[in-house]
């Protein structure tokens, strides 16, 4: 059995009463006061969660672009410097190896940030993949923690309480910078629909900053469990739920960031077969007519038969109703169309929606 792994910050967790569980193959925080005033603190001021799980790929040399965009379905072509793009790694059938941001740093330079539980399938994927490009692909997740600073506050609390000059980034760029004598990276992108920043760093600055920020006794600690409520709302996909090597971009919905009009990439063909000839089922938004709250893997079903299933389902905390995302057969995806959701013995009648159930609130 594979060793559980602890981040950078897992002491200040426990100093925190965290309650702590695995995650990714990490010992994570799930939350800390609960998920709801975590929730609310990130939906209203600001809150900070330990990311530092998540993993690092740098890939430079003379073929750099070319082969982050054979292995990548969206486009870097040509990026400007500070870039950053989400997109997916394909198998050649069409199902993710994973979802992942690419930052573009320089010339032929770029920063792959992918998600803890697919570490090491992914390195494994990107270095089976690498004959034929001239390239130095380093695996650097060892060397990496991670905050994410998350709220309608994020860029006060990091220009004000870490002294980090933010305010010009646009959402889905970054910059590098020297903070004490050591280079760090900062973006503006996050996972919860609302504006917030990621900050890149050794081990030693990335408890510096949650330091600063947990002292300052403005920002929230926030864990795990709030941040899947908070990017479920917005309709952002976790792998493994919405997106897995049996689910493709297409059938998730994120047919925008898989760009068949770029010469090659791993998993094209089956990706323009799709986009042309459609696919068989897809992710939908739905919404329950009582309080039971729908969960992963429960049925779908309409016209006495299964339709499908829940991907992530909750009592949605901003919204106080009981939703759900839920891959199912296309014929059932047109909005209000009537379904019911299999809850243990009972079935609850529902309704497909859209997807977002909470408007995001990114800055501009």
């Amino acid at each position: 059995m594979a060793e559980i792994k602890r981040t950078c910050l897992y002491d200040k967790h426990v100093a925190l009463g965290a309650l702590i569980s695995p995650f990714g193959g990490f010992d994570m925080p799930i939350q800390y006061s609960g998920i709801v005033p975590e929730h609310n603190a990130v939906r209203n001021d600001c809150g900070v969660f330990d990311v530092s799980h998540m993993g690092e790929v740098s890939v430079t040399g003379p073929d750099a672009e070319k082969y982050v965009n054979h292995i990548f379905t969206n486009d870097v072509t040509g990026a400007p410097n500070g870039k950053i793009f989400y997109g997916i790694m394909l198998y050649p059938n069409g199902g993710a190896v994973d979802d992942l941001l690419v930052y573009k740093r320089g010339e032929n330079d770029f920063f792959l940030v992918i998600n803890a539980a697919n570490i090491d399938k992914d390195v494994d994927w990107m270095r089976q993949h690498t004959t034929g490009f001239d390239i130095n692909l380093v695996h650097e997740s060892e060397q990496y923690g991670e905050v994410a600073v998350q709220g309608p506050l994020a860029e006060s609390a990091v220009e004000e309480i870490l002294n980090i000059p933010c305010a010009e980034l646009a959402f889905y760029t970054f910059k590098q910078l020297e903070y004490e004598g050591e280079k760090i990276i900062i973006s503006r992108t996050g996972y919860t629909g609302e504006d917030g920043f990621e900050l890149y760093g050794s081990h030693k600055f990335i408890n510096k900053v949650w330091d600063l920020l947990i002292d300052s006794h403005k920002v929230v600690p926030c864990g795990l469990g709030c941040r899947d409520t908070l990017r479920f709302e917005v309709g952002l996909p976790l792998y493994g739920d919405e997106l897995s090597q049996d689910i493709t971009p297409i059938e998730a919905g994120l047919g925008s960031f898989v760009k068949t009009e770029k010469e090659e990439f791993i998993g094209k063909d089956v990706m323009v077969k799709q986009k042309e000839e459609g696919v068989q089922r897809k992710l939908v938004g739905i919404e329950l007519v009582d309080k039971a709250v729908p969960r992963h893997g429960y049925e779908i079903v309409a016209d006495d038969k299964k339709i499908g299933e829940v991907t992530t389902g909750y009592h949605a905390i901003s919204i106080d109703k009981s939703v759900a995302l839920a891959l199912i057969d296309v014929k059932y995806t047109k909005l209000g169309t009537p379904v019911k959701v299999h809850i243990r013995k009972k079935f609850f009648d529902a309704v497909v929606t859209k997807k977002r159930f909470y408007k995001k609130s990114y800055k501009k």
